[in-house]
């Protein structure tokens, strides 16, 4: 069943609107509004942001990083396939959706693309009465200028929060306090509320400490973390600090949320507020089920179900967007291949993928 709206006001999250907070954001918007940052920000998808400076909340809960769907002889957007599949994790009682994420092959992707793909979903979830749904948009690039245009971008095509990676191309020179301005200035200039991605793999090594993340945190336009670093200890730390959501605590409003499935039950009894994985492509019954045995107070069974899960979303890691794709191939009827130049899985390939994900697979059509 899908889950229900939380009640009105519930887990909100208000964009900064007073004393230093707005006057920092003024000042920052004042340095990115040439044109390129003036484009109206009316909603491509119907009254989805009618209103920017209110947000359907976050809550937590398992949300899932969705794959984008090419036509594989054009590599062209699949919309069908992109809209159809929201609704199948909507349907199934995922908390939200993230697009332009890693699994959603962001990278290669143009502004426009990006765009069509969130507002396609936006749209679908809407259509099929999932109004209430979350949307957080990946908008991670290498510059402020340009990280702060898809932010804009993302509330235009019905996203709610954007999820920030830090800049990695020129490393060397990017020093700590480089970071932290990036952050604020982002979080200063964004119509939406923005979500710290750590993610030490996908942006040459580079790998925001607690410390950072918890200072970070008390910016009023960021809301939340995602930690695919996988450190539980940090995820802690930060946890602790910020008072994050929890399932039974709305705590300070912070979420601090998990990165991969394998240590959902983890992430949970360490005070952490959910998960954003991309296992959830697959199966994301079998993700939803560890929360809903943790919450039951079920734990003994739920650290069985986790020993499962860990499996199966180590073949989604080492099998990466071309294993994920296959095994949604293969099982569900649906996924195709990446685009180039990610290779197309040889037959010894998809049978190997088939396999791996078997188990788990298994497991999603029981529950």
């Amino acid at each position: 069943m899908a889950k229900s709206p939380s009640p009105a006001g519930s887990f909100e999250q208000p964009l900064p609107a007073h004393g230093t907070s707005r006057l920092r954001a003024e000042l920052v918007n004042s340095v990115y509004s040439q044109s390129s940052f003036s484009e109206s920000l009316e909603s491509t998808a119907a009254s989805s942001v009618d209103d920017l400076r209110t947000h359907r909340p976050l809550q937590p809960g398992v949300y899932v990083p969705t794959v984008c769907f090419f036509e594989e002889s054009t590599e062209d957007l699949d919309v069908d396939t992109i809209a159809k599949h929201a609704v199948r994790l909507a349907k199934v009682g995922v908390a939200g959706i993230t697009t332009q994420g890693s699994n959603g092959e962001a990278v290669h992707l143009t502004h426009k693309e990006r765009k069509i793909v969130t507002s396609v979903t936006r749209r679908a979830l809407n259509d099929t009465g999932f109004t209430w749904m979350p949307i957080i948009v990946g908008c991670g690039t290498q510059s402020t200028r340009e990280t702060i245009e898809l932010c804009h971008d993302a509330a235009s095509s019905g996203g709610d929060y954007a999820l920030v990676l830090p800049p990695s191309y020129y490393k060397p020179m990017i020093k700590q306090d480089s970071l932290m301005q990036f952050f604020e200035d982002v979080a200063s200039a964004s119509p939406i509320p923005i979500l710290i991605y750590n993610y030490p793999g996908a942006v040459s090594g580079t790998d925001l400490d607690s410390d950072a993340i918890i200072k970070l945190a008390s910016h009023p336009n960021i809301v939340g973390c995602k930690l695919t670093c996988g450190n539980t200890g940090k995820l802690n730390r930060i946890a602790a600090a910020t008072q994050a959501v929890t399932p039974s605590d709305h705590g300070s409003g912070f979420m601090c949320m998990g990165g991969s499935a394998d240590f959902t039950l983890q992430m949970l009894v360490g005070g952490g507020s959910g998960v954003i994985c991309g296992l959830g492509n697959v199966v994301p019954k079998a993700c939803i089920e560890i929360f809903n045995l943790y919450q039951s107070g079920n734990f003994e069974k739920a650290k069985k179900l986790q020993e499962v899960v860990a499996r199966g979303d180590w073949a989604a890691i080492t099998g990466g967007i071309v294993g994920t794709k296959s095994g949604l191939q293969t099982y569900f009827g649906y996924g195709g291949v990446g685009r180039k130049p990610l290779p197309r899985p040889t037959k010894e390939e998809v049978d190997h993928y088939a396999e791996i994900f078997r188990e788990i697979v298994n497991l999603e059509n029981t529950l």
